[in-house]
């Protein structure tokens, strides 16, 4: 329903305290004012209003008689924009302009006022405006218009198109799935894209929306051999052979290795047991304490010479062999015979008694004497070097006899073992 009251006055407060106070409103008792309105954007809306009404009182009860009736455009908007957005209660402001026709007079007409809408659910509530429909022409006395009525409330903005309206699209700015509140599921696996974390792929919902192509558990995109069933260690790849080299990175993967030899194990190339890295002859069997090489000389044969030089003596002061000494000798040649990849040195030492000088020429002579020995015996002379120390590297004390006996002596040493 709406109700029209002239101004009675110049004033515009004095005509509201009139309006609001006066009991002689014109009204009919009937539907007399329906509106149309469609939503903008940001707050505005366009109305379309037509209103119908009986004018008995203009200054005076029944000083009129006349039919009144108005066509208007309006453009509103939401207060909410600004105040902040209610559940339930919306106030507007309108501007626009009216046809008013009123007896037998009729004009264009500036219309604006106030109003709100209350709503008891999402598409019904009560709806109140008021205003001033103010002439330019003067044919249409200058007065208020004040509606009550019902407000049905139907359709909504569909920014995206997809059949949800935005109030109640979750995402209003893309395309979506009502099943998703209008959120889009890309790849079309029953995961929303906003908890899918591979949507352009379709995946599993253990996974999270993204897909496990060799079901192992691990998803495709956190997995390094995606085709190839693995372990999470592995980040996804396999180890057939368990030596931490995954698969595609082991050049041997079904035989276990080390991995600074790409998971393969080391060669041995002769069999000696020394693994070729570490084997300095890789090719020659030999011993582990050797390097991996064959020994130039055994052990027994090494320790026979670090006996037989005890025995072999010099008459005093010179480097003559005494009685029976050439038998140790031919022994020693025997292990030199036996062994001929070695090479050895014949040291040479003596006591303290006599000078330095004379006793380092006598160590020297003495290591000559040996060594000559046994190049007429038969070894080769680039096997063999012999050496003077003097009294410079005693193993017992010169201040005895049995002393000085014992730092008498030939060494015999191998010096490419």
């Amino acid at each position: 329903v709406n109700i029209v009251d002239f101004y009675s006055g110049n004033k515009f407060m004095d005509q509201v305290k009139d309006h609001l106070g006066s009991s002689d409103w014109n009204f009919l008792p009937s539907i007399s004012r329906i509106t149309a309105e469609k939503y903008l954007d940001k707050g505005f809306s366009l109305q379309f209003a037509g209103s119908l009404n009986k004018i008995t009182h203009i200054v005076d009860e029944g000083d009129a008689d006349a039919l009144y009736y108005s066509l208007g455009l309006n453009v509103k908007y939401d207060l909410n924009k600004l105040f902040g957005e209610t559940a339930w209660f919306d106030p507007f402001v309108y501007l626009g302009g009216n046809y008013v026709s009123f007896d037998s007079d009729s004009e264009g007409m500036l219309n604006y006022g106030v109003g709100f809408n209350t709503w008891f659910n999402d598409s019904f509530g009560l709806s109140f405006q008021t205003g001033t429909i103010q002439g330019f022409a003067d044919k249409v006395q200058t007065h208020f218009q004040s509606s009550l009525g019902v407000v049905i409330k139907f359709g909504g903005k569909d920014t995206d198109g997809d059949g949800i309206y935005d109030k109640y699209d979750q995402c209003p700015e893309v395309a979506g799935l009502k099943e998703f509140n209008g959120c889009p599921d890309s790849d079309g696996d029953g995961i929303k894209d906003s908890d899918d974390a591979c949507p352009q792929v379709a995946g599993l919902a253990s996974m999270n929306g993204c897909p496990d192509t060799d079901g192992d558990g691990i998803a495709d995109k956190d997995d390094m051999c995606p085709n190839d069933k693995g372990t999470k260690a592995n980040k996804g790849c396999p180890d057939t052979d368990g030596d931490g080299v995954v698969d595609k990175d082991d050049k041997c993967p079904t035989v276990a290795g080390p991995v600074a030899n790409g998971g393969c194990p080391w060669p041995d190339t002769d069999g000696d047991g020394v693994l070729d890295k570490d084997d300095k002859c890789p090719k020659e069997v030999g011993t582990a304490s050797n390097g991996g090489c064959p020994e130039v000389i055994s052990k027994e044969a090494e320790q026979a010479l670090s006996m037989l030089p005890k025995f072999i003596l010099f008459n005093t002061g010179k480097s003559t062999f005494k009685s029976g000494v050439t038998k140790k000798l031919d022994m020693i040649f025997d292990v030199m015979d036996k062994n001929p990849k070695a090479n050895f040195l014949i040291e040479g030492h003596t006591d303290s008694t006599g000078s330095n000088a004379i006793n380092e020429r006598l160590s020297k002579s003495r290591a000559m004497a040996v060594r000559d020995y046994l190049v007429k015996k038969g070894v080769d002379t680039t096997r063999l070097d012999a050496q003077g120390f003097g009294e410079g590297q005693p193993i017992a004390s010169n201040d005895t006899a049995e002393g000085r006996e014992q730092n008498r002596r030939v060494v015999v040493k191998v010096t490419n073992k």
